[in-house]
C-alpha cells in the first residue's frame, strides 16, 4: 500500500461526466456525523478515476430510462479526511450528533466495530456513496435508513424493512453491480468499482472541482 499526493491523470469531475445526477456532498458542509467541514473538502465536488466515472455514467443512463436519477453524497475522499474521521472518533467529548447518527452505540466503540477506519476505499478514487431519486419529483427513494447511519440497518443485506424499502435497495444494488461495482456489506449506499485501477494506492489531494 502506498500514498500519493498527486492527482492521477485520469481523474474526472463527475459534474462533467454525468448528465442528470444530483449532489449533496456532505463532508464539504457541517451536515454529517462530525458536524463540521471535513479536512480536504475545499469544494463540494465529486471526483472519481476515469473507469469508475464511465461505469457510473452507464448506470446513470440505465436508471434514467427507468425514471430514476443518482444522488451522490461522496466519491473520492482524501487521506487527510480519513485522518480527520479518526481524530473525531477518538475524541470522547464531541458527541454533538450522536442522537442522529449513532444513538445506540457508545462513541468509543465506533472504531472497534469498524464504522470508522484508518483506511478508506474512497481514497483509491473508485468508490462512490449514493442513492436514488425519482426523476419526476426529485424525491429520494425510501431505503429504510439514512446515509452514514452507524446502525445495523445500514448493512446492505439487512432485511427487517418494508417491501418497498427492500425493492429500492435492490434496484440500486443490482444496477450498480451490472455496471461493474461491488457493494460494501456494512453500507447499502457504498459501491467500489470491481476492477479499480489503483487497488494499492491511497490518494491524498484536496477535493475541488477539476477545470477542464
Amino acid at each position: 500500500m502506498r500514498t500519493e499526493t498527486c492527482m492521477p491523470a485520469d481523474m474526472k469531475d463527475l459534474n462533467e461526466v454525468l448528465s442528470y445526477a444530483l449532489y449533496d456532498i456532505r463532508y464539504a458542509s457541517d451536515h454529517n456525523f462530525a458536524g463540521t467541514v471535513i479536512d480536504g473538502y475545499e469544494e463540494a465536488a465529486a471526483l472519481l478515476c476515469g473507469p469508475a466515472a464511465l461505469a457510473l455514467k452507464a448506470a446513470e443512463e440505465e436508471l434514467k430510462e427507468k425514471g430514476y436519477l443518482l444522488k451522490i453524497w461522496d466519491a473520492f475522499r482524501p487521506g487527510r479526511a480519513v485522518a480527520h474521521f479518526m481524530r473525531w472518533a477518538e475524541d470522547p467529548a464531541d458527541v454533538r450528533n450522536k442522537a442522529v447518527y449513532y444513538p445506540h452505540i457508545d462513541k468509543k466503540d465506533l472504531i472497534p466495530l469498524g464504522y470508522i477506519a484508518a483506511r478508506s476505499s474512497h481514497s483509491r478514487a473508485s468508490t462512490v456513496d449514493l442513492t436514488l431519486v425519482r426523476a419526476d419529483t426529485l424525491a429520494e427513494l425510501d431505503m429504510g435508513g439514512m446515509f452514514d447511519s452507524f446502525m445495523p440497518s445500514s448493512a446492505s443485506d439487512y432485511t427487517d424493512l418494508t417491501a418497498e424499502q427492500l425493492a429500492n435497495r435492490s434496484l440500486l444494488k443490482e444496477t450498480m453491480m451490472r455496471h461493474g461495482f461491488v457493494p460494501l456489506a456494512e453500507e447499502w449506499w457504498h459501491f467500489t468499482l470491481k476492477d479499480e485501477p489503483y487497488p494499492d494506492t491511497y490518494f491524498d489531494f484536496p477535493v475541488r472541482h477539476i477545470s477542464l
